[in-house]
Formats: C-alpha cells, structure tokens, sequence
C-alpha cells in the first residue's frame, strides 16, 4: 500500500476517519481498515470506542445491505475478513482493558454436514456486533457441543445444516441438553437453507436466522432480554 493512502487517512479528522472506516470495511479493504484502526488509536481512542464506532457500526450497515440484497456473501466476506483484520488488531487491547462484550456465542455446523461457509458469516457478523464467538467447525457430534458448552458457558449455542438429512440432528442436541437439564441456560439459535420457524419450533430451539444479518439481531434481543431478566431477578 502507497504511503499516499496512508497520508489520506492520517489527513482525516476522526469523524471523517470513522466514515472512511466504514467504506473501506464495506469495501473490503483490510489494509485501509487496519492502518484506520491503529491512526484512531494513535489518537488515544480506547479499543472499545474504536471496535464499536469504527468496526460494529461499519458492519452493522453491511448486514443491512445484506438483508435487503444490496450485498451478496462474497462481498459480505470480504467485509468480515476486513473486520477481522481490525479485531485482531482490538482484541488483546480489549481483553487487557475488561471491555464489556455482547455475549459469547458456540457455533458449529451439526453432525453429517461439511458446510460452513453460511456459519462462518454468521461467526464473523456476531464478531463485528460485539459478541465473543467460538466456531467449532464442522460435522459436530453432540459431544463437541457439550465440550464447548462446559469449556466456554457461552451464552448461545449456534447450530447450522445445510442437508435435509443432517437438520434432525439439531434436535438430538437440545434433547441431550435438556436431558442434562440445562437446555433453559442457553439461547439456541439455528439455521441453514432447508429450515424454517416451523421446524426450529418443532426441534425445541429458540429461533431460526434465516441469514446472518437476522442471526446478529435475533442474538442481541435475545441477549436484551436477558439483561433485563437478570437486572430484575
């Protein structure tokens, strides 16, 4: 990258700053979104001012461009791989300042199916909101749910087929959970082309996302919901 651009950006008052930030996540150019983040920082921002108005806000309108067919998953990803690149620039800085995160999240695709590009989205578009997400991967037995769930105590507990074969799979999970008795812990939310409300009802979920813009929002009224639970507990 040409030290111009670098100057362009250094040029910019922060306002200014935040908005080329947006552009270029949008855009999906890492390196303009990294050299953002360390000039914001250099400006003595904390790294959770900078994750939530540089990074959160950027992606929060990419997802709406999502949602409304503005935006296509290549694009999308391009952006979330932006975003990543500016997290891990934010994220030992956060953990060393206690920042306050969203929620923590396990998502893996279930047991039987290999597919994860929809789950990955899902896992980079959490991250971009604010969540801490544990991505296990794929063709997850029941046991690595279990692992993760003891190992993390996240908040939500993501699932994700893309078949029509492996899809009863997700109901294996929440029976096993609540078998445990701890299926009331946890938000499950799930997704994946071949489901629908109907069949996450069925299974005993929480709520189906039909893409990862929805799962965002689903996450943080669940999440809401749950403070105020708490606050009045």
């Amino acid at each position: 990258m040409s030290d111009a651009g670098d100057l362009d950006l250094n040029s910019l008052n922060d306002e200014e700053l935040v908005q080329q930030i947006h552009d270029d996540l949008y855009d999906g150019l890492k390196e303009e979104v990294e050299t953002g983040v360390h000039i914001l920082l250099g400006r003595n921002w904390t790294p959770y001012k900078t994750l939530t108005e540089g990074l959160v806000e950027g992606m929060r309108i990419v997802g709406i461009d999502f949602r409304d067919g503005i935006l296509f998953v290549p694009e999308v990803l391009l952006a979330a791989n932006s975003m990543k690149a500016g997290m891990a620039i934010l994220r030992p800085l956060l953990i060393a300042t206690g920042a306050p995160r969203l929620g923590k999240m396990i998502i893996g695709t279930v047991k039987g199916d290999i597919h994860d590009i929809g789950k990955n989205l899902v896992g980079m578009m959490m991250e971009g909101a604010g969540f801490e997400v544990i991505n296990l991967g794929i063709n997850n037995p029941v046991e690595n749910y279990l692992k993760a769930i003891e190992e993390h105590e996240p908040d939500i507990i993501g699932m994700s087929a893309l078949l029509t074969t492996t899809m009863p799979y997700m109901k294996v999970v929440i029976d096993t959970m609540k078998e445990k008795g701890i299926r009331d812990d946890y938000i499950v939310l799930v997704g994946g082309a071949p489901l629908n409300e109907e069949f996450a009802k069925a299974v005993g979920a929480d709520a189906y996302c039909r893409d990862a813009a929805v799962a965002v929002e689903t996450a943080k009224s669940f999440m809401a919901r749950k403070h105020n639970q708490l606050a009045q507990a």
